[in-house]
């Protein structure tokens, strides 16, 4: 059963920074003592007992969190990104990091694309504009095709390689930009992400986040894409300069972008909430029930052993 504040007679020994959906939560405090973590100091009479930690791709784990668990052994995340858990401290102290890479892929890249086709063809711009009476008074603007339209992917993992086939089901011409060219791959290939931008009209990215790709899509990127062209992100926040993105769509530098992530979020920059070029998701890449219920399974599978341990 699951502890707040001071603990009982049972020890947890698994620590959940962030919850599973709610029947996988259930599962898990079936087969676990969980204890949800409120702050550091109300962690600190369980601490040593805990021996994993269930936390979101997003919200990782906080350094002096992991600091606290002297038997910590498994850190368990409810998604792919890594970017906020010190991998090399886990890795000195041998702790197991777990993700649910593998599981999610096509349902990211089925909404990379749901976002390219409806910033490109203005799809909920329509439905807001039919909602709003605008249509008696005359005909929307008109979008832009997506058949044989250029598709420059940032990141061709399994995820950017699903956006990449879908993307050649509608006929785009496919390149692509990665630290190193990926051996065997039939698609072109740029070593200069500003040259692939400004080769693309259709960005997206699909990469990792973290120190290394912070900041990546600076102005030079946003202004290759130029003002005919448009991004796309199901990556991570911290890859884009935000304030130079808001300042392109604003300001007519950018056509538009389709974007599932953001630098502070739930955070979202408020001058994007009013502009009728940007279509704007919850971070919302794997939110199916079949995968968010394949992830969590995955996440509980990967506790196993820490009984008696």
């Amino acid at each position: 059963m699951p502890h707040d504040g001071a603990p009982d007679i049972l020890v947890p020994d698994v620590l959940v920074i962030e919850s599973l959906p709610a029947a996988a939560q259930a599962e898990l405090e079936r087969r676990h003592a969980t204890y949800r973590f409120t702050s550091l100091e109300a962690l600190h009479p369980v601490a040593e007992g805990i021996r994993a930690v269930v936390t979101g791709g997003g919200t990782g784990l906080d350094p002096a969190i992991m600091a606290a668990l002297p038997g910590l052994r498994v850190i368990a995340v409810n998604g792919v990104g890594t970017d906020r858990i010190d991998l090399r401290e886990a890795e000195r102290r041998g702790i197991a990091v777990s993700t649910t890479r593998g599981l999610l892929d096509a349902d990211v890249a089925d909404l990379a694309m749901g976002l390219m086709l409806d910033v490109m063809r203005g799809i909920s711009a329509n439905d807001r504009f039919v909602r709003a009476g605008e249509w008696l008074k005359g005909g929307p603007p008109l979008g832009d095709t997506i058949t044989g339209k250029k598709l420059g992917i940032v990141g061709l993992g399994a995820i950017g390689e699903g956006i990449a086939r879908r993307g050649a089901a509608f006929g785009m011409q496919i390149a692509y930009h990665t630290r190193r060219e990926k051996p065997g791959s039939s698609y072109t290939y740029y070593s200069d992400i500003v040259a692939l931008a400004h080769w693309c009209d259709v960005l997206v990215l699909a990469l990792p986040g973290g120190p290394a790709t912070s900041g990546l899509v600076n102005r030079a990127v946003i202004d290759a894409i130029g003002p005919q062209g448009y991004l796309v992100n199901v990556a991570r926040g911290s890859v884009v300069d935000e304030p130079e993105l808001v300042d392109a769509l604003k300001n007519g530098r950018l056509a538009g972008a389709g974007l599932d992530v953001f630098a502070h979020e739930p955070q979202v920059p408020e001058a994007l909430l009013g502009l009728e070029n940007v279509v704007l998701q919850a971070h919302r890449g794997s939110a199916t029930k079949e995968v968010r219920a394949a992830m969590a399974a995955h996440v509980i599978a990967a506790l196993d052993g820490l009984a008696g341990s």
